[in-house]
């Protein structure tokens, strides 16, 4: 089965463009129209989802492995994790790659598989179908693009056209929309099919948490130019965030270093290189775990002049409950960041889209 929304290509910034005073309060090299129709693809993708969920768990199948490689793979944690705490269905979150060659005792023709991939020729994700095959397991691809090994090659493809500035926000609302499902049919939500409801009115709500986010992009942007070094952190849902930010955009797509760590480790280890000047960057969401972060945003301040938060709490999402805020803190955190990264890649005059390696050299 394979199911397509399509979408258009957006052009690349050109290399010489310079920063503008107006761009502070315009949405700068972004289009709003093809946004809408890219997030509006996702989230219309919860019926044949949910449709596909309850033939294969009637068929048996008895647990789900959330995959896919780098920073498509990150964006699977959230699901996985709600899940691995909330469910009594069997849910893990693994490498690919290794996964691919050591195994697991738990893989096999009762396993259903998730795997996301913006490009649909990811090699580790690719290799990873070829081994559902050869084990058996149920694979569900959720590609950016059409015509690709992975939106032709898997049991069930449900291709949904993005790009880097918009998969964050889809492969989130689209492995999220699958955990649900499991959950409801297990009598583990109750809540579906209202949350279901609210998650049909983000693309219009996103855009208006990105036009309000603008004025304050370029500030942001600048405290991460001005650092050659940052700490990355945060809790829960939002960890997710801060790694894939700090790791797919900042160093692959910036070449500016970063050190990840999750807020509850940051007090074993990392706090000791939190000094003047040392820029720490914490990203808060709304899920139990805030807390953890909390403790960290109240131990920065006293030893570095270089903190830097970014909160969901301070974006509005009108008739949105809070049980799906909880929920989508990644989702909200993506979608200004992109309105961050516009601004960043003006200001160190390197545009997104330059690499040295990625797809560039064998390796």
């Amino acid at each position: 089965m394979a199911l397509t929304f399509d979408g258009q290509s957006s052009t690349n910034l050109s290399d010489d463009r310079q920063l503008k005073e107006e761009w502070v309060t315009d949405m700068f090299n972004f289009d709003e129209a093809r946004f809408i129709r890219i997030q509006s693809g996702a989230v219309a993708l919860a019926a044949p989802l949910d449709e596909l969920i309850g033939k294969l768990l009637a068929a048996g199948k008895k647990n789900v492995f959330f995959l896919g490689a780098g920073g498509a793979a990150m964006l699977m944690q959230p699901a996985a994790q709600l899940m691995q705490r909330h469910s009594t269905f069997p849910a893990f979150w693994d490498l690919t790659a290794e996964l691919a060659l050591d195994g697991s005792r738990h893989f096999g023709k009762d396993s259903i598989v998730v795997i996301p991939s913006r490009s649909g020729t990811t090699k580790e994700s690719v290799d990873m179908l070829a081994y559902c095959r050869k084990q058996g397991a149920t694979s569900i691809t959720l590609v950016g693009n059409a015509g690709t090994p992975l939106a032709t090659e898997a049991d069930h493809s449900f291709v949904n056209f993005c790009e880097d500035d918009t998969s964050s926000e889809c492969f989130y609302l689209e492995s999220l929309l699958i955990a649900l499902s499991i959950m409801k049919r297990r009598g583990e939500c109750d809540a579906y099919d209202a949350l279901v409801a609210d998650i049909a009115k983000l693309p219009k709500l996103l855009l208006e948490v990105k036009r309000a986010y603008e004025p304050k992009a370029v500030a942001f942007a600048k405290a991460i130019k001005d650092s050659p070094y940052h700490i990355f952190t945060g809790a829960g849902s939002a960890w997710t965030e801060a790694n894939y930010y700090s790791m797919c955009i900042l160093e692959e797509m910036q070449w500016i270093r970063t050190r990840p760590v999750h807020a509850s480790d940051f007090f074993h280890g990392p706090l000791e290189l939190v000094e003047k000047g040392v820029s720490v960057i914490l990203f808060k969401g709304e899920d139990s775990c805030r807390p953890i972060a909390d403790r960290v945003e109240a131990f920065a301040p006293k030893h570095t002049d270089k903190l830097t938060v970014l909160d969901t709490k301070t974006m509005a999402l009108p008739g949105v409950s809070d049980q799906l805020r909880a929920l989508i803190s990644p989702v909200l955190l993506a979608t200004v960041l992109e309105r961050i990264s516009a601004q960043l890649e003006i200001m160190t005059n390197h545009p997104l889209t330059t690499r040295r390696y990625y797809n560039r050299v064998a390796y």
